[in-house]
């Protein structure tokens, strides 16, 4: 990093005071003189940075110690994108004696894969912007220096994504009661396989399943907010792709929580099979339908009645806080009785057919009196899929659909983006006769001390340190600057 420091020291430190010689004169260009500063600040990161890289190249291609089966067949220019931009430098092709194997040794030293174009920190970024508002500008957030990837290079990074399970709870808590919402969001296909596919009747809907865990409900700043909430979902289609999405849920609660010493886990829902399915899996769990439908139903069936609206639905509540099924089959029937449009007797209908195939679910909240029990899985849906997937006139694949719903997931539960990119990274495969070259800059360093040692004086290297806090204090300038 030294011929950075010094080209700097000659022609970076000459461009900034220029800059701000021109700030002088007209101290209104504060833009200019922000985007002056970190331009220089900048160059000089991306110049330390291809020189640091190169350093390492040049240990490997000098010290045959360090590969003993491997020879130099070229060097070649690269560029690979970061957060901080594009940083050009030369690497060194080397074959293997035995295999014939060509290999960049640099690369496997920098956990770099074939064919890579970024690095982590831009990939990140990539992410952490696509996960908010969309590919293209996911692309565009991918480096503060203006440079870019294509809205289809996002969407191919965000389409090979593995998630990680969700992190359980470092110690298990003994609780009596946990609480579980669950709901799912319509989201709009461009295709089914392939485009132009979808014809109608054909439906054009993916829906992404959301379920979330919590310990109960805090209240003490005015507003409801569960506490320890984590989220689980992506796109379930099938019984058994359901069933795998409920044992995630209760892998997570079996390593979280004393299971022991659970009294209930409350279920709530709309009522849709594969909420209900959740009792199977899971031990000590009740379904309970969530009141927003139950009255939501109720509404629909009374709504047309005029001056008894007011009496039928004092009956229908009547009937369920007394937990008497009979009584509201009846006030349904007295409902139908006095509604002669066709279609709303199709409602009517309808909300007999909710209210009394989900009582059970009604008689669990109103045996137990939980105050607790309460899902907001409407609000969630909203907050957790369709601010990014069906609330603008999007149209989605399949496979970005379910990525996306994950990838979402994976933000709201405060997984790090960074730490995701890596998670992808596959156990790079040693070429044979790679296992005799040292593949750590520690080794190689301690290598190359040895190597001094043999050779004295000679092979001192020169110490420097940088002022790294005064470099940062100009870099801050600019908010989305990482450090150098």
């Amino acid at each position: 990093m030294i011929k950075s420091i010094q080209q700097f020291q000659a022609e970076g430190v000459k461009n900034l005071e220029k800059v701000m010689m021109n700030y002088s004169a007209d101290m209104t260009k504060i833009a200019e003189m922000v985007h002056g500063v970190t331009k220089g600040v900048v160059d000089l990161g991306l110049s330390m940075i291809a020189e640091e890289w190169e350093a390492y190249d040049e240990i490997l291609r000098t010290r045959n110690n360090l590969r003993p089966e491997w020879y130099i067949v070229r060097r070649d220019e690269t560029t690979l994108l970061t957060s901080l931009g594009s940083v050009t430098y030369h690497k060194t092709l080397f074959k293997n004696k035995f295999t014939g194997e060509h290999e960049y040794l640099l690369d496997r030293i920098m956990g770099i894969e074939k064919h890579a174009r970024m690095t982590e920190d831009a990939e990140a970024k990539l992410l952490e912007e696509a996960v908010q508002t969309s590919y293209h500008k996911g692309g565009e957030s991918v480096s503060i220096s203006n440079e870019e990837v294509s809205k289809e290079t996002v969407m191919n990074k965000i389409h090979t994504l593995d998630f990680p399970r969700v992190e359980p709870e470092k110690e298990k808590k003994a609780l009596k009661y946990l609480y579980i919402d669950a709901d799912e969001d319509h989201v709009s296909l461009q295709y089914i396989n392939k485009k132009g596919d979808i014809k109608k009747p054909r439906t054009n809907t993916i829906m992404p399943k959301l379920i979330y865990v919590y310990e109960g409900i805090n209240n003490e700043n005015g507003r409801n907010e569960l506490i320890n909430k984590k989220h689980f979902g992506g796109v379930y289609e099938g019984s058994k792709a359901i069933e795998q999405l409920w044992k995630e849920v209760a892998e997570y609660i079996e390593a979280s929580y004393d299971t022991e010493e659970l009294v209930k886990i409350y279920i709530n829902g709309d009522g849709a099979a594969w909420i209900k399915s959740g009792q199977r899996i899971l031990d000590k769990a009740k379904f309970v339908l969530d009141r927003f439908h139950m009255h939501k139903y109720i509404i629909g069936a009374t709504s047309h009645l005029l001056d008894s609206v007011e009496d039928a639905r004092s009956e229908l509540y009547g009937a369920i806080y007394k937990k008497k099924k009979y009584k509201a089959e009846e006030v349904f029937e007295k409902i139908l009785a006095e509604t002669e449009n066709e279609n709303k007797r199709k409602t009517v209908e309808a909300a007999k057919a909710y209210i009394l195939g989900n009582w059970a679910g009604i008689m669990q909240w109103v045996r137990d009196k939980n105050e607790e029990v309460q899902c907001s899985a409407e609000g969630h849906i909203s907050h957790v899929f369709a601010d990014r997937m069906s609330s603008r006139p999007l149209g989605w694949s399949r496979i970005g659909a379910d990525k996306m719903s994950r990838l979402r997931i994976y933000e709201k539960n405060g997984g790090d983006m960074l730490e995701l990119v890596r998670y992808q990274k596959k156990e790079l495969p040693l070429a044979a006769g790679c296992e005799e070259v040292i593949c750590s800059s520690s080794q190689m360093f301690l290598a190359e001390r040895k190597h001094r040692e043999n050779l004295g004086a000679l092979a001192d290297m020169p110490i420097y340190s940088i002022p790294y806090p005064q470099i940062k204090k100009i870099a801050a300038i600019k908010n989305h600057i990482w450090g150098l």
